[in-house]
Parts: structure tokens; sequence; C-alpha cells
């Protein structure tokens, strides 16, 4: 797995030209609360949508199970992947090795959602996944869509149950 955290500013045009680009964001209304995520992936010039609610979970849960929703949806592996997120708690997780020791001491000390990072963990075998941090709310116009559908999946009235949330 390739991984590496960059801090960029927005440019007009942020698309992965020869691989996959998805940009990643989650909600929640509380924290824990009603939650929602939103991705977008772009290959080749289509673009696709994801979003889903959720009765009771976090704010982080939401953020990692975006970049989780839209690497499910893959149906190739050995992808060159581009991740674009503004959550550093995922971005950092993967690029600074805390996913990895984490996963080496069988998350000690009872880190949170580890049913997501293992589940994170095993998709990102299948593929080249570079993350870049960008700043949410800013002018980046893909990060405030998927913030558009994470807000509106968490407030949506079809909400699912985050079963792995246990808090």
């Amino acid at each position: 797995m390739l991984a590496c955290i960059c801090k960029v500013r927005y440019t007009f045009d942020m698309i992965h030209e020869n691989g996959l680009t998805i940009y990643t964001d989650g909600s929640a209304r509380g924290n824990p609360g009603r939650g929602g995520y939103g991705s977008i992936l772009i290959w080749k010039g289509q673009v696709k949508e994801l979003s889903a609610g959720y009765r009771h979970t976090t704010n982080n849960r939401m953020e990692l199970m975006s970049v989780i929703a839209a690497l499910e949806t893959l149906n190739k592996d050995g992808l060159d992947i581009v991740v674009y997120s503004d959550s550093q708690y995922v971005v950092k997780a993967v690029t600074e090795g805390w996913l990895e020791k984490w996963i080496r001491t069988h998350f000690a000390g009872g880190k949170k959602n580890s049913d997501l990072w293992l589940r994170y963990h095993a998709l990102s075998k299948r593929h080249h996944i570079r993350f870049i941090w960008v700043k949410g709310h800013q002018t980046n116009p893909y990060n405030n869509r998927c913030d558009a559908l994470a807000t509106a999946a968490a407030d949506g009235a079809s909400l699912l149950e985050d079963t792995g949330y246990a808090g």
C-alpha cells in the first residue's frame, strides 16, 4: 500500500488523470449522533456520488466510512487512487503509520473504530492509494459537495444502523 500526506491549496482541476480520484467527507449531528458520509469518485471523466446516513454514529466513523464506501464500489484491483479528505484522523492514521501500529498491537488500548479500520486495511491492499489532506469547508467544490452529501444523508429519513458503533 502506498500512502503519503500532502497539504495542498486547491487548484482548479484536482483530478488524478491517470487513475481514480476520490473525494470524501463525513458528518455527525451530535458526536455521537445522526451521521452520514458523502463520496465522489472521478474516473476518466465519469463522476459517481455516494452517500448514506446512520441513526447513531460519530464523525470519525463517517469520515472513514466515506473512504470505505468508495473503495467497496470498485470492481477492478490494482488501481492508482488519490483520496482527498479533510479528515486529519483518516489521513494521518494511514500516512503516519498509526493504522499499521494499531494492527500490529491488535488495537491495544481500546482504539476505536477497529471494525472500520480493518475493513479499510483489507481494501487498501488491493490498490495503490495516496491520501491528500484538504482544508474542509473552503473553496474546493468536490469537498464541499461531499460535505453536502454527508449532511443531507445525516438529515435524511431512511437512516441505517451503524452496527459497529459501540459508544
